[in-house]
């Protein structure tokens, strides 16, 4: 079975099972069990990060049981607590793997600019009290797109041997007063930080705390100290893991 989940990450320890912290996967591997004590471990596609909200989240289990994906949906979010849910749920062959059966995936980042902070913003959006300049950072942004290596864009604690990740788009979308920008990222696979950072760099460069050009110039550098700040995880969201056009899915529900 194949799960499409949302969930607000404020206070999760991010997706991926830890011991004696609160995670997504633990949390939603706990309501898989209560319908059905045999299903396998949850399978996610994104690790993301303590903070990371995300609406289309994929995860994948086995099971014996004979429960149509609505039952599923209905059954599973009884035993969920309000800040995630099962948004829909599609049968798949046993031992699915959403980590390998992906195409990408789209990232939004939403930065809320105005001197003045707001409670509706305040769990998904990093506010910037400074102004900003948009055709500064959109123009910038082109620089991320192509395949590249990444070195001056993630974490230390990412043990990964290569840094080289292919971008397909980003893209810098203010609302029409510019006080709510979306900052879309979509790409095959990312690093640790590696999007917070992409941000931060942005933004540093719509405040003017950093040079323009900067993205291109970190890239090329390949040294971290040429890259922005670690952008907040609050406003970071996974907006959608892109399936293969080619996967073919089993009945959905609800189908929409």
């Amino acid at each position: 079975m194949l799960l499409r989940v949302a969930y607000d990450g404020t206070a999760f320890h991010g997706w991926a099972r830890q011991e004696d912290q609160r995670t997504v996967a633990s949390t939603l591997q706990g309501a898989v069990l209560s319908m059905d004590p045999r299903a396998t471990l949850v399978r996610g596609a994104s690790r993301t990060d303590a903070g990371v909200h995300a609406e289309a989240q994929l995860a994948a289990f086995d099971t014996e049981k004979d429960i149509p994906p609505r039952g599923w949906v209905l059954g599973i979010n009884q035993h969920l607590p309000e800040d995630v849910a099962v948004r829909s749920a599609s049968m798949v062959t046993e031992g699915f793997e959403p980590r390998f059966e992906n195409a990408g995936k789209r990232y939004v980042y939403r930065v809320y600019n105005d001197r003045v902070r707001s409670p509706f913003t305040r769990v998904r959006e990093w506010r910037i009290d400074e102004p900003l300049d948009i055709a500064a950072m959109r123009e910038d942004a082109a620089a991320f797109v192509g395949t590249h290596d990444f070195g001056a864009f993630h974490s230390v604690r990412d043990p990964r041997p290569s840094f080289v990740r292919t971008i397909s788009e980003v893209r810098v979308e203010p609302d029409a007063d510019e006080r709510t920008i979306r900052i879309v990222v979509v790409g095959t696979a990312f690093l640790y930080n590696m999007v917070r950072i992409m941000v931060g760099t942005l933004v540093d460069v719509g405040r003017r705390r950093k040079p323009r050009g900067s993205p291109a110039r970190a890239l090329e550098s390949k040294e971290r100290r040429d890259a922005g700040m670690t952008a907040p995880a609050k406003g970071l969201t996974l907006e959608e893991v892109l399936l293969d056009e080619k996967k073919e899915l089993g009945v959905r529900w609800p189908q929409r």
